[in-house]
């Protein structure tokens, strides 16, 4: 069966010479696409190599490379001495199949106030690192990489590489005032994932969990995927209004806090509203999920000491990140468990994620273990407030007319009350027309009455940005 005559005049309409694509891949596709829509049947014999290039003007390699690639698919055979034929095992009317209509997709409610990409100031989340530090991270990585570990280069523990656990713990403990040992300790791909993997086994359709109002928004939506009913608990001036939970369902499956540093307000949870909770979690046997995402950054006096370390119930379960005080691409977070939910979430782990990065794994622990850990957090506190501290001063003098704001002495970024009448939604829009990332407070409430308010963060920011970014918001709140 001869070739029809109109192959290289279509193939010819299908080539975009000045396309970045190869022109291998989209002669490929342009005869991938002739057999399936009929113009090249099963049988046909296509036209030789050196020919076909002639007319379309191409290297007889590309036109080659073209017919293998269809030969190794079984769209085409070749025959010894006659050529290349489109495959007789394909079935006739390919073309005449129509494709089934695409389900529509799911359209998910958005998540407001997550964290963007980008180095837009104010955007939250962001890290910086010094000179010493980069170098430091270079040769701990060139080192294991120079005499990798053989265990590195396989499947990894699911738990977490030992070293890098007894590691967390012994900073924990030191640091955070956690109680655990390294069989306790579950290193994750960030901390939502721990507590991802938190709520999946704690929590079935209908199951209470209190959460803070307002709230991290992304585990809300967690909470809410996982069926669960959300009970938002107000915040006051002392943190989680622990009373207000227990009146509205004492019964709760568990409750999530972020008691060093409410997000987004920034407030502490009081020693008598941290006896309240575990009182709370002691008596109707419910868990408390400690998300303690930024405490190493306090610049007034040390770091608070955890709510976990406190716990005599072994209720709580402690989550902590890396993102925050390395950087968020590392993607290492942990959670520190109590002993009746290891193997469960573990079984959790094994069935959304087998293990962490082993390398990353060996970097970091080699960063905790020699004490370049320690020191960078010390750098990086006085660079932040330093931060802080200009942000804070820039602010009042560009937008102290509207927008009210205080230091925080603790955390990686601030909220600033806006005076009434200004709507914080209108204003992130504004903020982001201009190229600056201002996230508005209101959409994290769930019940209670919302502050308008901006969420501004200034870690991982020059000082010299954040001053031009607040003469920028000061344009958006005139």
């Amino acid at each position: 069966m001869p070739a029809p005559p109109d192959l290289a005049e279509l193939l010819l309409l299908g080539l975009d010479r000045d396309s970045e694509a190869p022109l291998l891949r989209q002669l490929y596709l342009e005869l991938r696409r002739a057999v399936l829509a009929g113009v090249l049947p099963p049988g046909a014999r296509l036209p030789a190599t050196r020919a076909l290039a002639q007319q379309l003007g191409v290297a007889r390699n590309t036109v080659v490379a073209a017919y293998d690639q269809l030969l190794a698919e079984g769209f085409i055979e070749g025959r010894t001495g006659a050529g290349s034929y489109v495959s007789r095992d394909l079935p006739e009317g390919l073309e005449a199949r129509p494709m089934p209509a695409a389900a529509p997709a799911p359209n998910p409610a958005p998540i407001p106030n997550m964290a963007q990409p980008g180095t837009a100031p104010f955007n939250t989340g962001r890290t910086a690192w010094d000179e010493r530090t980069a170098r430091i991270w270079r040769q701990l990585t060139l080192r294991r990489l120079q005499r990798p570990d053989p265990a590195m280069l396989g499947y990894g523990d699911p738990q977490g590489a030992r070293p890098l656990r007894a590691a967390i713990a012994a900073y924990l403990g030191a640091a955070r005032a956690v109680r655990c040992t390294p069989e306790q300790v579950v290193v994750t791909s960030g901390a939502q994932q721990a507590i991802g993997l938190v709520l999946r086994v704690l929590l079935g359709p209908g199951d209470a969990a209190w959460i803070e109002d307002p709230a991290y928004p992304a585990v809300r939506a967690a909470m809410a995927a996982a069926g669960a009913r959300v009970i938002p608990v107000p915040v006051d001036g002392q943190g989680l209004v622990v009373s207000a939970g227990v009146a509205a369902a004492p019964d709760a499956r568990l409750a999530y806090v972020t008691p060093s540093s409410q997000y987004p307000l920034g407030v502490t949870l009081s020693m008598a509203r941290r006896m309240e909770l575990l009182a709370w979690a002691r008596v109707a046997r419910g868990w408390v999920i400690e998300d303690d995402y930024d405490s190493e950054f306090r610049y007034a006096g040390r770091p608070l000491a955890s709510l976990q370390g406190v716990d005599e119930g072994g209720r709580v379960i402690y989550i902590g990140t890396f993102s925050k005080v390395l950087f968020p691409g590392l993607r290492l977070g942990y959670a520190v468990l109590p002993p009746e939910l290891l193997q469960p979430v573990l079984t959790a782990r094994l069935l959304a994620d087998w293990h962490p990065a082993t390398l990353q794994e060996g970097v970091v622990t080699d960063f905790l273990q020699e004490g370049h850990f320690a020191q960078h957090l010390r750098r990086m506190r006085q660079r932040y407030r330093f931060a802080r501290d200009a942000l804070v001063e820039a602010l009042a003098r560009e937008c102290g007319h509207a927008l009210s704001v205080e230091a925080p002495d603790q955390g990686m970024k601030l909220v600033g009350r806006l005076r009434p009448g200004l709507v914080d939604t209108e204003v992130a829009a504004a903020a982001a027309a201009r190229g600056i990332i201002a996230r508005a407070v209101s959409p994290m409430y769930l019940s209670a009455s919302p502050m308008q308010g901006l969420m501004l963060g200034f870690t991982g920011h020059e000082p010299g940005a954040l001053r031009w970014a607040a003469k920028r918001l000061a344009q958006c709140l005139r």
